[in-house]
């Protein structure tokens, strides 16, 4: 993990610096994700063998999990682990039921009544990943919502082991959830067995979850084809940046680094501070707890991707962040309810020493699924809304039709729109 210098910087090298890395080469990783689509699209559950077999090594007779499966992982996976995750849906709930949107009706004028109708979106698909970190979290994380919502029918696809079943944690989150429709397919296939529909899994009219590069660039591919989903963002390789002063503490900002960097070797984390000696403190204490790590190798490669970045003071890492628009944003700063207000994108903040961004993924009660790559600067995280319609509905009685019906007649008029405007003259002239 390098160290720079931001006033030392060229212009052009602090937009380098603030690149993400690059898994494969744009037109690469657009037609390789392109050619998988076009063959599921095609064939069906006979492409979903064929790339399931060439990619996770396994022949699967059938993708969806069988109550026999689910039986199994339920058995195998322990108590304390089944607690933690009935643990942390109580406060996904929490959070998510607080922050639902709501139903509402006003007069906006007399006579005329406007309001808010919410319904669940019907087949939804949630991705979880499960490639060399298998992610129960991401099953409640998408679960929860999308229950309290009350989508007519929920589906999740997660890649198989090698033995030929669903990683047994991502199954029992599933169940907490009410999810029971659970296939076995992974990567930019399984995006476009539900963008699409095969013989075995529906055809999902809005797809949830992250990704690796190969998921990211099938979710945006299939949400622009004709007649194909919805998505709730770009959501790929994960990544923090940390903005610590003076007083932070160098253990707390390398763990939560090295948190990040063992997601993958395609993620990437960013630390600003304004402090030159914490940036080298951190930098040994980083080498230090990433001996001890058993994802050792793919952390490693992460913080190639990585940088530590010397600014002037904290008004400049601000301005760093909000360029960037990071997926987490950690303020490990003394008073870090004083600079909130000047944040302007990030997928999820967390304020303070004592607030790991782990928490975050697991158990604090916000969602973890959340824009990467910059997407925060216009993408929110998921919640209860992002599972839902809103539909507007308006009440008029002939009063209220003839309190506004002429300012409607103005403006289709000024737009050339004459059977707008007789729409509204006849009930008028009827009245």
């Amino acid at each position: 993990m390098k160290t720079y210098n931001w006033n030392q910087c060229t212009e052009a090298f602090k937009k380098e610096l603030l690149q993400r890395p690059i898994q494969a080469t744009q037109k690469e990783l657009t037609d390789n994700v392109a050619r998988i689509i076009e063959q599921v699209a095609a064939d069906g559950d006979t492409a979903l063998r064929a790339l399931t077999r060439r990619f996770d090594g396994v022949e699967l007779s059938s993708f969806q999990v069988s109550e026999e499966e689910f039986n199994r992982a339920e058995n195998s996976v322990d108590d304390e682990l089944k607690t933690a995750m009935l643990d942390a849906k109580s406060r996904l709930e929490l959070w998510h039921e607080a922050g639902k949107p709501s139903e509402f009706e006003i007069e906006t004028a007399e006579g005329v009544r406007c309001g808010r109708i919410l319904r669940g979106i019907g087949t939804v698909g949630l991705y979880v990943p499960a490639g060399s970190a298998p992610l129960p979290s991401t099953a409640l994380m998408l679960g929860v919502p999308a229950a309290i919502a009350q989508c007519d029918d929920v589906i999740l696809c997660t890649p198989t082991r090698s033995n030929g079943e669903a990683d047994p944690a991502v199954l029992v989150a599933a169940k907490l959830c009410g999810i029971t429709k659970v296939f076995k397919v992974g990567g930019a296939q399984a995006i476009a067995a539900m963008a699409f529909g095969t013989e075995s899994i529906p055809r999902c009219d809005k797809i949830f979850g992250p990704g690796n590069s190969y998921v990211t660039q099938a979710k945006q591919q299939v949400s622009t084809m004709p007649g194909g989903p919805a998505i709730d963002m770009p959501a790929g390789p994960s990544e923090v940046l940390v903005i610590a002063d003076v007083g932070a503490n160098p253990v707390f900002v390398a763990s939560d680094l090295l948190s990040q960097a063992e997601h993958g070797p395609d993620s990437q984390v960013i630390l600003l501070s304004n402090d030159a000696q914490l940036i080298a403190n951190v930098g040994l204490e980083v080498k230090k707890q990433l001996a001890t790590l058993p994802r050792e190798a793919v952390a490693e490669k992460a913080l190639l991707n990585s940088r530590a970045i010397e600014v002037e003071n904290l008004e400049d890492a601000i301005a760093i962040s909000n360029q960037y628009a990071p997926e987490h944003l950690i303020l490990a700063l003394r008073n870090p309810r004083d600079v909130l207000s000047q944040i302007k994108s990030a997928g999820s903040i967390f304020l303070g020493d004592y607030a790991p961004e782990s928490l975050g993924d697991y158990c604090s009660g916000t969602n973890h699924v959340l824009p990467t790559n910059g997407a925060a600067r216009a993408y929110s995280g998921v919640s209860v809304a992002s599972f839902q319609k809103s539909i507007s509905i308006q009440t008029v009685s002939q009063s209220g039709l003839n309190n506004i019906g002429s300012c409607a007649v103005t403006i289709a008029n000024a737009e050339g729109l004459q059977a707008h405007a007789n729409s509204v003259l006849l009930r008028m002239s009827a009245s």
